[in-house]
């Protein structure tokens, strides 16, 4: 299993890139915009990777972030959705984007996406919005510090999801000096200006 690559990136095209890992070169296949995420040409990168094994081959694909590998992975456990339709689906939405449109049940957003039609979005939907908002929502709390914790659980206490709060905290920025009562009016900020 190659769960990622560290090297050069020496080439890449509109959905893949090849990393020199010590004098060998991988041909990764990526989302459409992860190539542009991950640097350029000539520059030390780092890739996340799925190697997807298949009776005739053996094939690479890199993420730049450990969240869009580990929705590629959810996604292509759906029966019918392949390597390939997954990673077209994180080529025309980013990860937050998709993981969003299934956690909300948009099975219209998600017919959008070419090879997806309405039978196979709610498909998506139906096998997979619960596990994604549950590990959607965990990757966000995470990054919640212990400092913010507090803000947190105000907001939490007012109403809004655990998701959107930690979303509001993330827009904080370091701020670790202001009284708490400041933070979480800029967290209320927040909300008041989107």
């Amino acid at each position: 299993m190659i769960s990622s690559l560290n090297g050069i990136l020496e080439a890449s095209g509109k959905d893949w890139a090849v990393i020199n890992v010590s004098g060998v070169g991988f041909r990764c296949y990526m989302p459409a915009t992860s190539p542009a995420l991950i640097g350029g040409l000539g520059q030390r990168v780092r890739v996340f990777t799925h190697l997807h094994v298949r009776e005739d081959a053996l094939s690479l694909f890199g993420f730049a972030t450990t969240e869009e590998l580990s929705l590629f992975e959810t996604l292509i456990d759906v029966s019918g959705i392949g390597p390939k339709l997954g990673l077209a689906m994180l080529s025309v939405m980013n990860a937050e984007a998709l993981a969003s449109a299934i956690i909300s049940g948009n099975a219209e957003l998600l017919s959008t996406i070419p090879g997806i039609g309405k039978k196979t979005s709610s498909r998506i939907i139906l096998e997979l919005k619960d596990k994604i908002a549950k590990n959607w929502e965990a990757g966000v709390l995470s990054q919640v510090t212990e400092a913010n914790s507090d803000i947190l659980a105000t907001l939490t206490a007012l109403g809004y999801s655990s998701s959107e709060a930690a979303k509001a905290i993330s827009s904080l920025g370091d701020n670790g000096d202001l009284p708490l009562e400041e933070r979480i009016k800029l967290a209320l900020n927040y909300f008041n200006n989107k």
